[in-house]
């Protein structure tokens, strides 16, 4: 019972980040969706301290702290990195029309990719409607007729991914720059 009650004592009394905003409605139906199709069984939400891991060097940013995670509940923080962290994919792959590709063939924009497809968030229609958000792809993936439209549930998704942008300066890591040089010489 401690090992359950006790992390949420602590992250009770956590303020957020300075530039941590609150999820849209959008963002957090997407984060519902995040979690019912188990994204965070192959990503994490969770970079590493230099001293730990080469996060920073491949673009994935600072290390996490708790302020990060305020408005998440129940965190998502990942076990394993089948594939990248995603805590920063918003700033590091803005583009939404990239993820709609991704999301829809994952090969259609990173050959090898071992992610699975998710067709079911999508359908093909003989024409665009007033609503309806158009998926490029290129032409080896695209259906022989008609167009890939993302359906709300991909909509969603793609609003959450494209808003985890943790760029901000964090108010409780402690260590200067310069002790970040030290740990990132440590590292190598």
């Amino acid at each position: 019972m401690i090992l359950v009650v006790m992390p949420y004592v602590q992250f009770m009394v956590v303020e957020p980040e300075e530039g941590l905003a609150p999820y849209t409605v959008e963002q957090a139906r997407g984060r519902d969706v995040y979690v019912s199709l188990g994204c965070v069984y192959c990503h994490t939400q969770q970079p590493t301290d230099r001293v730990f891991a080469p996060d920073s060097e491949r673009g994935w940013g600072r290390p996490s702290t708790p302020g990060d995670y305020v408005y998440d509940y129940p965190h998502q923080l990942g076990t394993m990195r089948t594939g990248p962290d995603l805590f920063n994919i918003g700033a590091r792959q803005p583009s939404a029309g990239w993820h709609y590709a991704h999301l829809y063939n994952p090969r259609a924009v990173v050959p090898g990719s071992l992610m699975p497809a998710f067709p079911f968030l999508f359908e093909v229609k003989r024409e665009l409607g007033p609503d309806d958000v158009k998926v490029d792809l290129p032409p080896e993936f695209a259906p022989k007729e008609g167009v890939v439209v993302a359906k709300p549930d991909a909509v969603a998704l793609i609003a959450y991914l494209v808003g985890l942008d943790h760029t901000y300066p964090s108010q409780y890591l402690k260590y200067t720059s310069e002790q970040a040089n030290l740990n990132n010489g440590a590292a190598q």
